[in-house]
Order: structure tokens, then C-alpha cells, then sequence
């Protein structure tokens, strides 16, 4: 039903000519019906028709008010100011001139056109108040006031509906920076749990590869001669890899649209550290882990984040190092959990250290721990010892902090 209104509706062009093409003629036919049969000082026909002539340049230059409105106010004025000093009778010839004020109030910039409105209806009321000086009867004063009255309320009537606009289009503007401040948060939420999952991707299956490699290397080099290490080897490796498994059914289960929640795993935490050590040691490491009692229970995430650290440190030693002593120290405090994974570095021929890329190639094991602690607020430096082994220190605060700039 309003598209077919819309449909019908004239376009604007054709409605402002209609516009001024009425205006024109109430102008017009109001002044000769009211003054019809009565004394004027000066009848329309009076210097050429001038009278006519102004009724109709008025209300004719109400078709282009959109396009030129401080033009059209100015013509419609200047009209008006000839038409009443010459003494012509009074009508509704003032139509066009409260149309032209109207439309330079609702259209203009608010203080320029407020100003040219104020302006020109104080230089009309003086010329109006003037001309009809000595009027006769003196009752008809009043309808000098009503022009002026009327001016008044026509450009308050426009800057009223302007101010609306304005406050429209300022809600408008407003609503739609609120959509698009929505749609960033909801894609840097995205953005954060896409880099959050993959993070721990990149620690489980790095954690898990690196044992298994060692294993299977193991595995490949006492088969003949010691099936029973050979035997034990492959259940780590079987171990490894079924941890691994539930470990990433569990990270990207977040992910599954259905009900079903299969197997899950708990998310790893400081209670797991030993059994990550002991896979260590089948890895070929001599861990030591010192760990103290927290004195209140450690939020989830600094459990998880700390998980991860050790984790990934143990990982790049045994994916850069090999067989070496290994030292994982836990230290909850009041305020933090400190950590620190430090190796002896190798035990045989120099070679590559975790700092720089080995032949396992290079990874983002250190950067995705700096980050892991930057969210919580924490701080982590990694280095070579003075020995040639090589420290992961970290910092979590226990209390969320967000992220350190």
C-alpha cells in the first residue's frame, strides 16, 4: 500500500509549481474578493497593473524556494515592502512572503538563517508599521500586527522543524556508529578466541609432536635390540598422541553447533604439571619440578596460562636441546604466580639453543607465552643462562589486570 502511494506521489519539482501556482492565485483572488465593493487608496490596476504584478512575482517565486530560499525571501520581501508603501489594498497577498520565511528557517544552517529571518522581519515590521501610519479605519491596524505576528511564528515554525532534522539525522548518525562499535566488538571477540584457540592448538600438538618424535626415534633405534624399551616407547607414544586427541576435542569443542558434548577433557592446569613432567622424563629430560602450596586456590586462568608456559618451554627444549636437566619452579605469592622453566643446556656438542631457531626449524613458542601473559596482566623474559642453558621467567597476577601496554 505505500508503494503504491509512493507511486502516486508527484515529484517534488511538480509539487513546488503546484505550490506556487495556488499560492499565487489565493494571493490574487483573497485581495480582490476581500476588497470587492469597497474604496481602496490604490486598486491593483493602479501603475500598470503593479499591483497584480507583485501579488504574482510573490507567489510565483515560491517554486524555486527549495533551491534559492534566501532569493526567494528577498523577493517575496522586497515585494511586500513596494506593495504596502505604494498603498495597495491589504489581502492575503503576504502567502508567498510567510512560505519564503518559512523555508529559509527549515532549510538554512540555523544561526545564519535564524539571523536573515530576524533581520528581514524587523525591516518589514518597520516598513508595514509605517505605510499604514495613517490607515483607515484605525481597526485595521490589527491586521498589520497579524502580519507581523504571523512572519514571526512562520520562521519559528521552520527552525523548529530543522532542529528536528538535525536531531534526526544526529540519532541516526549516532545509532549507526553504535552498529558499526557492535560489529568491531563482536569481530575483535572473534578475532581474540580465533587467536585463543589457536594458540592452544599450537601448544598441545607441538607438545605432543615433539614427544613423539623423540619416542619414535627411540623406538626406531632399540627395536631389534630392546623390544621391551621399544614396547614402552610406542605406549608413550600412544599415551601422547590420546592426550593430544581429547586435549583438541576439548579446545575446538567451542566450536561444534550440536548438543553433544562427546568426551571432554579438563582444561589443563597446574594439577596436570605432573603428569606433563612425566612425559618429560620419557621424552629423555631429568625434571625437577619445585613447586609451593598456593596459599588460596589459583584462578582458572592463571592455571591454564601456567600450564601452557611450562608446557611449551619443556616442549622447545626437548624439540631444540634433547636429553638435559631441567629445573620447573612454581612460586604463588600474595599477588602472582611466578614461574620459572630453566635447562642446562646440551649435554653433548654445542649446538643451537631455544632462543634461536634449531634444526626443528624456528616457531612462536616464546611469542605466544608473552601473549598468553600479556592478557592476564603478567610479564614473561626469556634468555640464555651465563652456563648455556637457557630461562623462561614469567609473572601472573592473580588478580586480572588486563593487558600490560
Amino acid at each position: 500500500m505505500e508503494h503504491r502511494v509512493a507511486s502516486l506521489r508527484l515529484p517534488m519539482p511538480a509539487q513546488e509549481v503546484l505550490l506556487a501556482l495556488f499560492i499565487t492565485v489565493m494571493q490574487v483572488q483573497g485581495t480582490m474578493v476581500r476588497n470587492a465593493g469597497e474604496v481602496v487608496q490604490r486598486p491593483l490596476t493602479d501603475l500598470g497593473n503593479l499591483g497584480y504584478v507583485l501579488l504574482i512575482v510573490s507567489g510565483a517565486a515560491v517554486a524555486v524556494r527549495r533551491r534559492w530560499p534566501v532569493p526567494v525571501f528577498l523577493t517575496t520581501a522586497l515585494a511586500s515592502v513596494v506593495y504596502y508603501s505604494l498603498g495597495f489594498p491589504d489581502g492575503p497577498g503576504w502567502l508567498g512572503l510567510f512560505v519564503a520565511l518559512y523555508t529559509v528557517a527549515a532549510y538554512g544552517d540555523g544561526r545564519r538563517s535564524l539571523m536573515i529571518a530576524g533581520v528581514g522581519t524587523s525591516v518589514l515590521a518597520a516598513v508595514w508599521l509605517i505605510a499604514a501610519a495613517d490607515i483607515e479605519p484605525s481597526a485595521a491596524i490589527g491586521w498589520v500586527y497579524f502580519r507581523i505576528g504571523a512572519s514571526v511564528m512562520s520562521a519559528a515554525l521552520g527552525e523548529s522543524v530543522r532542529s528536528r532534522h538535525v536531531i534526526a539525522a544526529d540519532a541516526q548518525k549516532r545509532a549507526e556508529l553504535a552498529e558499526r562499535t557492535r560489529e568491531e566488538e563482536a569481530r575483535a571477540r572473534v578475532d581474540a578466541e580465533r587467536l585463543r584457540i589457536a594458540r592452544e592448538v599450537h601448544d598441545t600438538v607441538a607438545h605432543a609432536i615433539a614427544i613423539i618424535n623423540v619416542q619414535s626415534g627411540v623406538t626406531a633405534h632399540v627395536l631389534d635390540k630392546r623390544p621391551e624399551v621399544a614396547r614402552e616407547a610406542l605406549r608413550t607414544i600412544e599415551q601422547t598422541s590420546s592426550r593430544a586427541l581429547r586435549e583438541m576435542r576439548a579446545i575446538l569443542g567451542v566450536l561444534r553447533d550440536d548438543d553433544d558434548d562427546g568426551e571432554r577433557v579438563p582444561y589443563p592446569g597446574l594439577g596436570q604439571i605432573g603428569e606433563l613432567t612425566a612425559k618429560a622424563r620419557a621424552a629423555g629430560l631429568d625434571v625437577e619440578v619445585e613447586e609451593s602450596a598456593p596459599g588460596t586456590p589459583l584462578p582458572s586462568a592463571v592455571g591454564g596460562a601456567a600450564y601452557r608456559i611450562v608446557q611449551e618451554s619443556i616442549t622447545n627444549v626437548v624439540r631444540h636441546v634433547g636429553p638435559t636437566r631441567v629445573t620447573v619452579a612454581l612460586d604463588p605469592g600474595i599477588e602472582s604466580l611466578e614461574i620459572r622453566v630453566t635447562d642446562e643446556g646440551r649435554r653433548a656438542a654445542p649446538g643451537r639453543h631455544p632462543g634461536t631457531p634449531g634444526p626443528a626449524g624456528p616457531g612462536h613458542g616464546i611469542a605466544g607465552m608473552r601473549e598468553r601473559c600479556r592478557l592476564l596482566g603478567g610479564e614473561l623474559d626469556a634468555g640464555p643462562t651465563p652456563d648455556g642453558g637457557f630461562e623462561v621467567r614469567a609473572r601472573l597476577p592473580l588478580a586480572p589486570t588486563g593487558p600490560s601496554l
